[in-house]
């Protein structure tokens, strides 16, 4: 696509592989989108972000010359989730959300300055304790009558692999009782961030580290650690290696969380099937995520 607010090929191709049709027709919208949300909030935007996934999201200032990002994307039930749980966050621990229109998929964010990564702290240890501070931080009592997913209803993506995916078929029926046993036996649930890994926590130099592009799920808070258990692993690294990453990973969960370690390494160990389904659904690679599954599996 070309234009002044020109977006990659790859996301491109991310959005058509995962939305189909509907994601043509958003593409094909996309330059009146931002015209119209430019206009209808005051906004001045830069180029976008590079290194996107499945949403576009442009920085800019708003009519006070206040920084903000604009996120726009097919509308779909995870940016619908995504500004519901930001609005229950209230910004404590998490992103302020300025305003958002979940029937065209657009949500208006303050800018968070400098804005640097989890992982580029550089140091493993003190950035899973930072991440564990901020589980803390965010999790909330759902609301009675709250419309977001829960844990249960996203693992039922194992009911629609097709049997000639034997091995993830087989990864998911080791999972599924163990899900259904973790499920039966957890606390009462909260409301969590879904998907609380690196990328996904900015630093602000007036608030400290805040969570960004929460997904918005209900269940127990030992499932929440799972993306970050997956991320930023020497993935080419020999499984010792990994396997001692993740441990020490789980051992400082375990301890500033007060969860179990075993219930941990169960959750991330299912975790790591779901997103391999995940990613086999959406047309990605998954066989290096079943590697990590195997290496929790011998964890717990």
């Amino acid at each position: 696509m070309s234009g002044q607010h020109s977006i990659s090929e790859q996301l491109a191709d991310n959005v058509r592989s995962v939305h189909g049709k509907s994601g043509d027709a958003w593409l094909a919208r996309l330059p009146d989108l931002i015209g119209e949300f430019r206009e209808r909030w005051s906004l001045e935007l830069d180029q976008p972000f590079q290194n996107l996934s499945f949403n576009l999201v442009i920085p800019g200032r708003d009519a006070n010359n206040s920084p903000i990002v604009l996120k726009l994307g097919v509308p779909c039930t995870e940016l619908f989730t995504e500004a519901a749980a930001l609005e229950v966050f209230e910004s404590r621990g998490a992103v302020r959300l300025l305003a958002h229109d979940s029937k065209l998929g657009a949500l208006l964010l303050e800018r968070i300055s400098p804005g640097t990564q989890l992982h580029e702290l550089g140091d493993e240890a003190h950035a899973t304790q930072i991440a564990a501070a901020l589980m803390r931080q965010l999790w909330r009592e759902p609301r009675p009558e709250h419309a977001f997913p829960s844990i249960a209803t996203w693992f039922r993506s194992f009911e629609r692999l097709p049997s000639a995916e034997a091995v993830l078929k087989n990864f998911a029926r080791r999972a599924e009782p163990l899900v259904a046993k973790l499920i039966d036996t957890a606390p009462p649930a909260k409301l969590l961030h879904g998907d609380l890994h690196h990328e996904n926590i900015l630093k602000s130099a007036e608030r400290g580290w805040l969570a960004i592009d929460p997904k918005g799920v209900c269940g127990d808070p030992g499932y929440e650690i799972g993306p970050f258990m997956l991320n930023k692993l020497p993935l080419r690294a020999a499984a010792k290696q990994l396997s001692t990453v993740m441990t020490q990973r789980l051992s400082i969960f375990s301890r500033e969380l007060g969860i179990d370690y075993e219930r941990l390494a169960l959750w991330s160990f299912c975790y790591a099937v779901l997103s391999a389904v995940w990613s086999y659904q959406d047309n990605m690679e998954f066989e290096g995520t079943l590697r990590l599954a195997e290496i929790l599996w011998q964890l717990t």
